[in-house]
């Protein structure tokens, strides 16, 4: 066996060690404040589960939640692949949603149209959005973490502003029930599951991962894409246009990110609503990190978090768990995933050495 081969192995043999141990942990704590709240650890996992897969009504219900979790997860994947810190997903949804809703109100087309126009024009505002931190970063070299942490701010108080607006209505009202008209009938997305908000806006996720998946493993453009993720200085020496190469990373992620928010408003709520989105930027970031940017384990991770999410309501109806209680859950996985190891023990074997 080659050395690079052992290499591999090793990391395979760590990479699965680490998702083990976190699994373990994250389910001791988790089990611990169940128990915590007075209720047992095997109910709440059965009324959790019940709530994600008790009924077709469920099912449907948690493929709602899988497909904006496949959405985001893959938008940050993109970006984090290619060794851009987009952090402004939450942002680029809510400017994507708007603009589907905007299209889909004022905005008169056939059906087959209809719904792809909304899309695309979400896309593009997404992508605009992005486009203003990826500028920031090539000319002024400011840190687009900050840039696009801030602009997700931004966004959720400019599109609540400019729902006032379009409704014609003062700014000092209640924004809890802030919502724009109605999109059209041709505008919306068909319904999978009946008296559910499970959408054909999932197929058009799942469709994604492997649009994704081939364009990096396939394409000149995806090679690219990694290599100014792995290196951007070996990328330039080898003739990548780096500049243009990490403007697209931004503007792609910011595209699926704007769709996303545009399948929100075609396929669950029929309109731009404030304060809709819920921190799904969030769970797509999260969702990357520990899918280590791989589309298909992005897939699978997404799957889990939209369970968790369809399930952590109907678990608190029917025990005293509190919903956070997932929340802080998942959080607590993410943490786990993304430590390294390697070097907490280098650490631990140099102090006991200096002792």
């Amino acid at each position: 066996m080659s050395k690079m081969k052992k290499i591999i192995n090793s990391y395979k043999v760590y990479s699965l060690a680490k998702y083990i141990f976190s699994l373990v942990a994250v389910a001791l704590i988790g089990s611990f404040l169940i128990m915590f709240q007075g209720e047992s650890p095997k109910e709440a996992l059965t009324y959790l589960i019940d709530g994600a897969f008790g009924s077709i009504r469920c099912i449907g219900n948690t493929l709602r939640w899988i497909t904006p979790c496949i959405f985001t997860g893959m938008a940050a994947s993109v970006a984090f692949k290619s060794g851009v810190m987009n952090l402004g997903i939450e942002g680029q949804i809510y400017f994507g949603a708007y603009a589907a809703a905007l299209v889909g109100f004022y905005v008169t087309f056939p059906r087959f149209l209809h719904i792809p126009i909304c899309i695309i024009i979400a896309g593009f505002a997404g992508m605009a959005f992005a486009l203003i931190p990826a500028l920031l970063k090539l000319y002024f070299n400011i840190n687009e973490m900050i840039v696009t942490l801030m602009l997700n701010y931004i966004a959720v108080l400019l599109t609540e502003y400019f729902t006032y607006i379009v409704m014609g209505i003062s700014a000092a009202g209640d924004s809890l029930a802030l919502a724009t008209p109605p999109i059209s009938d041709t505008a919306k997305l068909k319904i999978l599951v009946p008296k559910t908000n499970a959408s054909t806006g999932f197929i058009i996720a799942v469709a994604l991962v492997f649009v994704v998946w081939f364009i990096y493993r396939n394409t000149k453009v995806g090679y690219e894409l990694k290599q100014v993720g792995a290196n951007r200085r070996f990328a330039k020496i080898g003739g990548v246009n780096v500049t243009k190469t990490f403007l697209s990373i931004f503007l792609i992620s910011g595209f699926i990110a704007g769709v996303c928010g545009s399948v929100e408003v075609q396929g669950t709520y029929g309109k731009f609503t404030a304060g809709f989105s819920n921190n799904l930027g969030w769970d797509g970031i999260m969702i990357a990190m520990i899918a280590n940017n791989n589309p298909f384990s992005v897939l699978l991770v997404a799957f889990i978090w939209g369970i968790l999410k369809a399930g952590a309501l109907h678990m608190e109806r029917m025990c005293d768990v509190n919903r956070l209680t997932v929340l802080l859950i998942q959080a607590l996985f993410v943490l786990f995933v993304t430590v390294d190891y390697k070097k907490l023990l280098e650490i631990f074997r140099k102090k006991g050495g200096k002792v």
